[in-house]
């Protein structure tokens, strides 16, 4: 069935990339050549975080006062009026994961002159359960981590994995999402990330429960490890 799945998957973004070979992802205007997935004004235009050299930014505050993290960063600003959110749709919902590979590569080429992986061991992809991945036929955030690993070669490892399915959290309050995710993960092969720095891997950090789950298993069997925190995008709250 998996096999199946990914093969629809690929055939699939094979019909799309042929489809809309030329168009911008945000604005639907056609791509220059040397323009992939969006043209330059609207890469131009993006509302980017530039939080990556902040020893205490915003993914920090909301995930600090539980897990101590080395690094954090996040590509762009989420919220509802941002037409750039639909590149997160498209990527987590509507079959293209592609979107976020591509996503994940043009930001860590950015980041990466800063320094920001230096010393990072593995990438983790935040887990989806197996139900949902075979109904989805893909994890986006692993996408994420091919995107990374394009630019910086750092291996992705699968230590993390979802036991349990995960509820929507969409209209759960921060607390809510927390005790909704803590007990979903946990990690496989513990002695391959002690003392390891990994970086976990995700589309979107709204209230950061399910960053913070991921890093309490990370943490629980291997309090060595130091983490560090990626996403595409940081959501507006409130």
């Amino acid at each position: 069935m998996a096999g199946i799945t990914g093969y629809i998957h690929r055939w699939t973004e094979h019909l799309l990339s042929m489809v809309y070979p030329h168009i911008c992802e945000v604005c639907g205007g056609s791509l220059a050549e040397g323009e992939e997935m969006l043209c330059l004004e609207c890469d131009y235009s993006m509302p980017r975080c530039n939080i990556h050299n902040q020893p205490f930014n915003i993914i920090h505050q909301r995930l600090a006062s539980h897990i101590p993290l080395e690094r954090a960063a996040g590509y762009f600003h989420y919220y509802r009026a941002n037409r750039y959110t639909r590149l997160i749709h498209a990527a987590k919902y509507q079959g293209r994961p592609r979107i976020a590979r591509i996503l994940a590569r043009n930001f860590a080429r950015e980041i990466l002159p800063d320094g920001f992986f230096q010393g990072i061991d593995m990438i983790i992809p935040v887990p989806l359960h197996r139900s949902r991945q075979l109904r989805r036929g893909y994890n986006q955030s692993l996408f994420i981590a091919r995107g990374i690993n394009d630019i910086t070669a750092i291996p992705i490892a699968g230590n993390l994995v979802a036991t349990l399915p995960h509820s929507t959290q969409t209209r759960s309050n921060a607390y809510s999402r927390w005790l909704n995710s803590r007990h979903i993960y946990s990690c496989t092969d513990a002695s391959d990330l002690h003392g390891r720095h990994i970086l976990i891997v995700d589309d979107v950090i709204t209230t950061g429960a399910t960053l913070l789950a991921c890093c309490e298993a990370i943490h629980k069997v291997a309090p060595t490890a130091k983490i560090s925190i990626l996403t595409l995008a940081v959501a507006t709250l409130g």
